[in-house]
């Protein structure tokens, strides 16, 4: 392990990754990557996706390969990150036991990144116990690669608070092993993209995503159906910019700044159709999402390659953790046999 600063972050493989995880994390994570100042573990949490479809687990094994593609064409570097698979690293598992004794049922209970998701799946009394401690599971994660930092959202910060609560708990009682991670948060306004309906997610489930393996045809597609402001009915009309996707996707992606202004002006004034700002869209999406398109698809002409340099970043992963493992146990007295 270098001197650098650690970051631990990933994604659950229950579909293709689309440009809302591009906007809030992953063009982060390469810049971070980039930079020199950070090792990088970059975890498909496969197990974790499990949690909530354990009755389908073909549908995270097909996932786990469009996620490792949806990276790679991104520009994460197998060898500047370790890009690595949750369900290969056991000794994950084992810190999940031994942390699950450290927390209490009422304190998962009051987390409020889990009790928001169950509300969302509608788990009712029917919450499977390994979505119901997950929180526990990051935390092994996290402390199992001694994380520095972890880039999240706001929405995740409970959960990175659970996890700095059973490091001062296990290091109090047992002695000093895990490290304290810190957040690594989107400056406030950066890091959501609303869905192409104007709802204020862009989500899987929710069917409002534009993918990074879109073909050019489905991005224009996708594009031209967007939601903007429903009283522009003429184009001679003044309209609002305020809540108007097309703008809110031009602000982020778009980099001529003084068109964009240009546009929005003329927009307000009236006499500027939303066809024509879905167009110049449209262009400014496909100059961001055409270079990864093109190395995807050369990735994605090689499969067994790309799960060779996941089985070689869960190899090297493991290393890793079998030693915070193995310190742990140490410092726990479980260490019977030498």
């Amino acid at each position: 392990m270098s001197n650098k600063k650690i970051i631990l972050t990933g994604d659950r493989p229950t579909g293709k990754l689309h440009i809302g995880h591009y906007v809030g994390s992953l063009q982060n994570r390469v810049k971070l990557q980039n930079s020199g100042d950070y090792e990088s573990f970059i975890m498909i949490a496969d197990q974790q996706a499990l949690t909530d479809n354990a009755r389908d687990p073909e549908k995270i094994r097909n996932s786990l390969i469009q996620v490792a593609l949806d990276y790679l064409a991104v520009g994460i570097d197998p060898k500047k990150s370790t890009i690595l698979v949750q369900s290969q690293i056991p000794a994950l598992s084992e810190l999940t036991m031994h942390y699950l004794n450290l927390v209490t049922v009422s304190r998962l209970e009051r987390n409020p990144t889990v009790k928001t998701e169950i509300k969302q799946k509608k788990f009712g009394q029917s919450v499977p116990a390994g979505f119901f401690i997950y929180p526990v599971s990051q935390a092994a994660d996290i402390t199992a690669f001694k994380a520095t930092t972890v880039p999240v959202g706001e929405d995740q910060e409970p959960m990175l608070e659970q996890t700095r609560e059973i490091v001062r708990s296990f290091n109090s009682i047992y002695g000093k092993v895990l490290v304290e991670p810190e957040g690594y948060f989107p400056p406030e306004g950066e890091g959501r993209i609303p869905g192409l309906d104007g709802n204020a997610k862009m989500s899987k489930s929710l069917n409002n995503a534009i993918y990074l393996s879109d073909d050019a045809d489905t991005v224009q597609k996708k594009v031209m159906s967007m939601y903007t402001d429903p009283t522009h009915i003429h184009v001679e009309d003044p309209g609002h910019v305020e809540g108007n996707t097309v703008f809110t996707y031009l602000d982020i992606f778009g980099e001529d700044t003084q068109k964009i202004a240009d546009l929005k002006a003329q927009y307000q004034h009236g006499g500027l159709g939303d066809v024509k700002i879905k167009r110049y869209l449209n262009d400014v999406l496909q100059a961001v999402l055409d270079p990864i398109r093109t190395r995807r698809e050369q990735y994605a002409q090689d499969i067994p390659g790309v799960y060779q340099i996941l089985k070689d970043g869960s190899e090297k992963a493991n290393v890793v953790a079998n030693q915070t493992l193995k310190e742990v146990v140490e410092k726990m007295g479980l260490n019977y046999f030498g």
